[in-house]
């Protein structure tokens, strides 16, 4: 198996990445040091790198624009260091796991993110987050800035005795903010590599960390790619005994990964009609299609042809509730001819003749132009049309599925549909991530959208699995964790949805299914990773000859593999007789014995990639005949042992 690469279970180390993209542009900064080990490590010369940019370096005490807290430092190396952990899928609490294109995803998003780092790189068009506020009792997740891979490796699972990453973080505590920052800057450094170049992130915050969330984004996305601020007024209700001022609103923080000139769409104009006639063109005689031509003056009747004000009528037209039940003809001095009329009609525009002079009119009713750019209130008296609510819509939704009584403040589902359908309107296909997924609101408004315009946009959802509280009614109603809850939400919002829309052509095809995954240690003993460590031991390696865990399945074996390949987790897996093909054959793997019929079998099929056990093999002539039948039948597949 020389030719076999060897894949590494474990996510790439970003300041190994920057360090070799560094070097590449200027060697001669390349240097070494000692570290405080007294170990001879790689470096680079910052007094050489100033001088090669040929630029002011600020360095020592030499005072700057900064912002800066405690742990800072390391919270930018938590972002870039590698991990060995892996997703379990887990089929028994998904719904349609073999067909759904959405994820939901159980774990420390720290961990998640940088796992779909690679799979999911420059892919999400949009991520909504709701992170805790910091508001003197907030749960925020605590994280191990001096954990190294190996110790990560060593833990058998990614949580605490309690099953949670989680602290409460006081206000009386001495690194109040800075315990909120470490964990939020990380999150976001490793977000922002999975937005496309056109992608957007909607943070909704309040006041006590908007300041701080304002500036750690302008340092991570750049303070040229912040885009807006939303208000949304988040209750009508707001409290009677406040002594300074009953609070309405929170803040919903907008930023681009590279600042376009994306028009965000609000409501829909009004009075958006425009002339179709105008004194300067030539006169043209246009047909208009039944049913394409709205008439204000007459809802039912005939319209008698002959000359009218602004144009001439060529044909009788039959008025049924105010719409044209037949073609007709119109000489006037049209600004488009008859190719674009036709167009324009495909694309839904129709037209309207307000009174009997003639001067007909365009509405375009599903194109960019019939949106108004939204205003930075959102508020439902000020935006009806966007159907922007409060939170206390969210617990009514919640109860029209019975879990209102389980969460505390959720969002409503009418803010993010609203989020979305400002960058995400004309793309019906979009990935929309949360990873601060708590309630699952973003899932329902995924699916609420979706359902309204035909779309198949996708989510991908994850959350800590947050324990109830023992004395809370989730609790006392089976559910153990927050992750339960949501999934339960999704599946109930999911059915609801196919339910008050099973008259509506297409519903069938709605995707309200979700693939669970469970974050979880490497399916790969530490043998795997240190090889020559163990080859160096004078005992029994009878238990190494297999690297990989005595509890893991072949299926969690595969979607550690499509982790490392960058294949997405939703693609579409098809098992027959122990061999998994992945997308169409793009890659088939097989974690069973193997001979060489199996072999051939699989490379017949040309798959880009080929994935066995290293144990695999069931006998020598396997192994060794495995290059050349590749060789004779598939020639370009990569070959991949674990």
């Amino acid at each position: 198996m020389e030719k076999q690469e060897k894949l590494t279970m474990h996510t790439e180390n970003i300041a190994d990445a920057n360090f070799i993209a560094l070097a590449k542009m200027f060697p001669n900064a390349v240097t070494e040091t000692i570290d405080e080990n007294g170990e001879v490590v790689r470096a680079i010369d910052a007094d050489v790198l100033a001088q090669e940019i040929n630029t002011k370096v600020v360095s020592g005490k030499e005072e700057r624009y900064q912002f800066t807290w405690p742990d800072k430092k390391k919270s930018v190396l938590l972002a870039n260091a590698p991990i060995a952990a892996t997703l379990r899928p887990c089929r028994e609490e998904s719904v349609d796991f073999d067909n759904t294109e959405n994820l939901y995803i159980e774990g420390d998003n720290l961990d998640v993110l940088k796992l779909l780092r690679e799979t999911y790189l420059n892919r999400v068009k949009m991520i909504y987050i709701d992170p805790p506020y910091n508001t003197g009792n907030d749960f925020i997740y605590e994280d191990d800035f001096d954990e190294d891979t190996g110790e990560f490796l060593r833990r058998d699972g990614q949580y605490d005795e309690q099953g949670n990453r989680l602290t409460t973080n006081f206000d009386s505590n001495g690194r109040f903010h800075t315990d909120w920052l470490n964990m939020m800057y990380p999150r976001l450094r490793v977000a922002r590599d999975l937005l496309r170049d056109d992608g957007v992130i909607f943070i909704s915050i309040d006041e006590n960390e908007v300041s701080n969330m304002q500036k750690i984004c302008n340092e991570i996305f750049g303070e040229k790619n912040y885009a807006a601020t939303f208000i949304w007024t988040k209750t009508s209700t707001p409290p009677a005994l406040s002594y300074k001022c009953r609070k309405t609103v929170e803040y919903v923080l907008v930023y681009e990964k590279k600042i376009n000139t994306q028009k965000y769409f609000g409501s829909l104009l009004e009075n958006g009609d425009a002339p179709l006639l105008n004194s300067d063109n030539p006169i043209k005689t246009i047909r208009f299609p039944k049913k394409t031509v709205k008439f204000n003056f007459i809802e039912n009747g005939t319209i008698k042809a002959g000359k009218k004000e602004k144009a001439l009528l060529k044909n009788d037209i039959f008025v049924v509730n105010s719409v044209n039940e037949n073609e007709f003809e119109l000489t006037a001095q049209f600004k488009w001819g008859q190719e674009t009329i036709f167009n324009e009609i495909a694309l839904g525009t129709y037209f309207l003749i307000k009174t009997d002079k003639f001067s007909i009119r365009f509405q375009r009713v599903n194109s960019k132009d019939a949106y108004k750019t939204p205003t930075n209130f959102m508020n439902v008296e000020l935006n009806t049309s966007c159907g922007v609510n409060t939170n206390e819509s969210a617990v009514k939704e919640l109860e029209n599925i019975g879990l209102s009584q389980y969460f505390d403040y959720p969002k409503p589902t009418s803010l993010i549909k609203a989020l979305c359908s400002m960058v995400c309107k004309f793309e019906k296909d979009a990935l929309i991530l949360d990873f601060f997924s708590g309630s699952a609101t973003t899932a329902h408004a995924v699916m609420q959208l979706n359902a309204e315009d035909g779309g198949n946009r996708k989510f991908i959802m994850v959350q800590i699995p947050e324990p109830c509280d023992e004395k809370s009614e989730a609790y006392k109603a089976g559910y153990k964790n927050i992750c339960e809850i949501g999934k339960e939400r999704i599946r109930r919002a999911g059915a609801k949805i196919k339910e008050e829309n099973k008259d509506k052509e297409g519903i069938e095809n709605l995707d309200t299914g979700f693939r669970v995954l469970k974050l979880d240690s490497s399916n790969m003993k530490e043998v795997y990773y240190t090889p020559e460590e163990y080859s160096q031991m004078n005992f029994n390696l009878d238990g190494f000859i297999d690297n990989i865990k005595p509890d893991r399945s072949d299926e969690d074996l595969l979607f550690q593999v499509m982790l490392d390949l960058g294949i997405p987790l939703s693609a579409k897996i098809e098992q027959k007789d122990n061999i998994f093909s992945v997308n169409d054959n793009y890659l088939i793997a097989c974690f069973d014995k193997v001979d060489t019929s199996i072999i051939t079998q699989i490379a017949k099929k040309q798959p880009c990639y080929a994935v066995f056990r290293d144990s695999s093999f069931i006998n020598d002539s396997a192994l060794v005949n495995v290059e050349q039948i590749f060789n004779t039948y598939s020639p370009n597949t990569k070959r991949r042992v674990l």
